[in-house]
């Protein structure tokens, strides 16, 4: 196991000491977490035919859906106007309007508005897509309170980040909610031209000519400021990737290309990785995670994400800290009536910022830890079973870290990428502590970059520019432009 790693994550107090039952326990789980370098190879490996085999065809619901995005022009930076982006979030709506000027430079004014508690479940889909549109004409009544210029129509890149089939750029079909959203009328319908509709009763100056994914936007807004950012990663509830491959190399399109689309344009793909793995072939799984695929409402299904994304990272922790419990060696005051031991049995209690808390405290006797049990599971703790679970923590936390990079390294090995930036966003990513170093130490063990600090690593994961807002407002404007060309913007329509 890498011992900068454990040293420089793992500050352990020299007063706290474990006992030998503790230790021993605490070293089989060093050895399970632990995801080496031959390990991540045969992973990556598997991970490229998985990237190729979602490319060609859609027939397995076990593979990694490849989605084209219909994205097919790379942003220099040169882009310039000014465009609007809308991002229906799971408790917000953000309306966003990008002045692009050129030279990879822009700036913006944003405003965000609370969606009405009752919008989620509303029997009417027009109360929720009519509050869209309500918002983006009072947005841009308050941009421009001198009046919109005559004739003047604001391009818009909607962001819906909920799972939709796309067979060009400007719609949508949603296939399911989430997020807690269950409004009848809108599953298997465009999102796109619901929200269309309601902004033309409204007589609104918008023309929506995007739809989008975060981590689309992600990769477009990095790379029109960074033209060396060659994709875009989430790092948080959940994760993904996007690049950009190239006509020819999808051939699940091929049969329904308009004529101005040639093999060699590019396209950007929507990998939603997630699901890398559903077959269960090589990922390392622990019992911990066979019980969290078998206790999920789609057993089967996002195996990769069950690894490594922040919904799931509070979930292992809270079994092995139940499993210490239960076999009598934690929490051995805790009364299986209490409400500690009520909490601490109740699935998802916990998420990525109790780890992450853990992580962080180096307080004497880890007594920032004491208060999160206190908080979060109404559990007194022992300075010994603090550090104990600081130092699962970041068994878990390292294990994440290692496993993400596997989408990154595969996606560079099938384009043969071999230095680049990467834009990486996400609450894993931008707060769990050491997760960067940690990431950039696997994809050193791959490339075998040894002795090579991380500034100078060649392929480098760096904080991504604001993917939903930014970067719809970029594809905007890349859409626009092939509208005023006349441009195809997706498959054949029969």
């Amino acid at each position: 196991i890498d011992q900068s790693i454990n040293k420089s994550t793992i500050m352990a107090k020299e007063e706290i000491t474990l006992s030998q039952p503790l230790q021993r326990n605490l070293d089989t789980f060093q050895n399970e977490f632990w995801v080496s370098k031959e390990k991540l190879h045969e992973i990556i490996d598997v991970f490229v035919q998985e990237l190729k085999k979602g490319l060609h065809d859609n027939d397995d619901p076990y593979q990694i859906p490849m989605n084209p995005t219909w994205v097919m022009d790379y942003p220099d930076g040169s882009e310039t106007g000014d465009y609007l982006a809308l991002d229906l979030g799971g408790t917000n709506m953000r309306v966003v309007i990008v002045h692009l000027l050129g030279n990879h430079k822009f700036t913006k004014v944003q405003t965000k508005y609370r969606l009405p508690d009752h919008i989620r479940t509303t029997r009417k889909r027009e109360e929720l897509f009519g509050f869209m549109a309500e918002c983006l004409g009072k947005f841009l009544k308050e941009q421009n309170p001198d009046g919109i210029p005559e004739g003047k129509t604001f391009p818009l890149g909607f962001t819906f980040s909920y799972p939709t089939t796309q067979s060009k750029i400007d719609s949508g079909v949603l296939q399911r909610w989430t997020k807690g959203f269950d409004i009848p009328g809108v599953e298997g319908n465009d999102a796109a031209a619901l929200l269309r509709d309601e902004i033309e009763k409204r007589e609104i100056p918008i023309k929506l000519v995007a739809l989008i994914c975060d981590t689309t936007g992600t990769l477009v807004a990095s790379r029109y400021t960074d033209p060396d950012t060659i994709m875009g990663v989430i790092f948080g509830t959940g994760v993904n990737g996007a690049y950009y491959d190239v006509v020819a190399d999808v051939p699940k399109i091929h049969n329904q290309l308009p004529d101005d689309i040639s093999l060699a344009t590019p396209m950007l793909i929507n990998c939603e990785y997630g699901s890398f793995d559903n077959k269960h072939r090589v990922l390392p799984r622990t019992k911990y995670d066979v019980q969290i695929d078998q206790e999920s409402p789609r057993p089967g299904q996002q195996a990769f994400e069950k690894m490594t994304a922040g919904y799931y990272l509070g979930e292992i922790i809270r079994k092995i800290l139940l499993e210490g419990y239960e076999t009598g060696y934690l929490f051995k005051d805790l009364a299986q009536d209490s409400e500690g031991a009520k909490k601490l049995a109740k699935d998802y209690i916990l998420d990525s910022s109790f780890l992450s808390n853990l992580e962080s405290d180096d307080t004497p006797d880890l007594a920032e830890s004491k208060k999160e049990f206190e908080t979060k599971l109404s559990i007194n703790t022992t300075p010994e079973e603090r550090l104990y679970a600081k130092k699962i923590s970041a068994f878990i936390g390292t294990r994440a870290a290692r496993l993400s990079i596997c989408g990154i390294s595969a996606v560079c090995q099938k384009m043969n990428y071999r230095k680049c930036h990467v834009a990486a966003d996400g609450s894993v990513y931008m707060k769990y502590p050491h997760f960067p170093e940690r990431a950039a130490k696997g994809l050193s063990d791959v490339f075998g970059w040894d002795g090579i600090k991380e500034e100078d690593h060649p392929i480098k994961i760096v904080k991504a520019q604001d993917g939903s807002g930014v970067g719809a407002a970029v594809i905007a404007a890349l859409t626009h432009a092939r509208n005023v060309k006349g441009l195809s913007l997706g498959l054949k329509q029969n």
